[in-house]
């Protein structure tokens, strides 16, 4: 192994979002992985016996001889530094913050903190500041770890759009509607019969979390918490019969006048703290503006920036807002595991890993 590397784990590593963790890390320039965890009844086995790998490319060697441990601080080497919970939020919320007290850093993509007012909801291009909150989370819970979260797959796109707006004219209101990918329901997700020639017009717990995550990522840290940003989310969910990627229907409304080459620059000159201080993870450009009437589509652009851009297309005048757009992201990578991933490498380059 190498010494220049940080070593890290990988919490709930069998499941789908553990699996893509493990795809991302595997010839990471700054990390490696050393710790695997997975539930009782996988503890203890190899990696290759306990997991149906799901990715194309097939299982990295790297991990497949590797005997998963148990979610537990003393199961854990003291000398991982760095923990990605792919674990699923009804179990990652004391584990956790057991893992936080116990001194590990972790970059999770469960929702059980996302909330939590000491906690950053973090996407790296829009709200690099909001790790001023560790600091605070730390001596507040007298951690020697801490816990920073990525938002909601369907929120980490709607927002990468967003952001540029909120800084060139501010928003008031924002209207969302979802076609959600069949990989956001996990594995083995949504039952064919239910999704084939169908759509589902609802996601449990989706619309509220698109709803609310988007204020704090776009609020300002004030007094050791965040002021949530002032405008208002409505969102419906749906589920279709696609693989990956998510799609979103957007229209909002905002607080300056704008004409439309003002809003298209907005988006294309937008560069993030990642791209500048050119993060390994990071996608450079952030957003791509799609011109054509047709794009972006899942099948065509999911992959774009390695999975880790956001598309947006088809930006026109609104009759009832300002102006309406389609956003489209991965679900799986930038949505989740590379989410968890880019936080981790901005930890990285403002120190908090020292």
């Amino acid at each position: 192994m190498s010494p220049q590397k940080i070593r890290v784990g990988i919490l709930g590593a069998t499941g789908a979002v553990g699996q893509r963790f493990i795809q991302l890390l595997a010839d990471h320039p700054w990390f490696e992985i050393a710790v695997l965890t997975a539930s009782d009844r996988s503890a203890g086995k190899r990696y290759v016996d306990a997991a149906k790998w799901l990715l194309r490319g097939g299982m990295p060697k790297a991990v497949e001889e590797m005997i998963l441990v148990p979610t537990e601080p003393a199961e854990i080497s003291p000398d991982v530094r760095l923990l990605f919970s792919a674990l699923p939020s009804g179990a990652a919320g004391q584990v956790e913050s057991d893992l936080a007290a116990a001194g590990f850093a972790v970059c999770s993509n469960a929702s059980a903190h996302r909330m939590d007012a000491d906690v950053p909801l973090l996407i790296p291009d829009v709200n690099p500041e909001h790790t001023a909150l560790i600091p605070i989370q730390k001596k507040a819970r007298n951690w020697q770890g801490f816990i920073v979260t990525n938002p909601n797959c369907t929120t980490t796109h709607l927002v990468c759009a967003l952001k540029p707006l909120h800084d060139a004219f501010g928003l008031t209101a924002v209207n969302i509607v979802s076609m959600q990918a069949l990989s956001g329901a996990g594995y083995p997700g949504v039952p064919a019969l239910d999704i084939l020639d169908n759509v589902i017009p609802f996601i449990g717990g989706e619309e509220s979390k698109l709803e609310s995550e988007p204020q704090k990522l776009l609020g300002a840290v004030a007094g050791g918490t965040i002021a949530p940003a002032d405008f208002v989310v409505s969102a419906q969910a749906n589920r279709v019969a696609v693989r990956n990627g998510h799609l979103e229907a957007v229209s909002v409304k905002l607080k300056r006048p704008a004409t439309i080459a003002e809003v298209a620059a907005a988006f294309t000159s937008y560069r993030g703290e990642p791209q500048r201080l050119g993060l390994p993870s990071a996608p450079d450009p952030a957003i791509i503006l799609h011109t054509s009437d047709d794009r972006p589509q899942p099948r065509l652009d999911r992959l774009a920036g390695n999975g880790m851009a956001t598309s947006v297309g088809r930006l026109r005048p609104d009759p009832i807002f300002d102006y309406k757009f389609i956003v489209l992201g991965h679900n799986t990578i930038r949505g989740a595991s590379g989410g968890a991933l880019l936080n981790a490498e901005l930890l990285v380059s403002q120190g908090y890993l020292a």
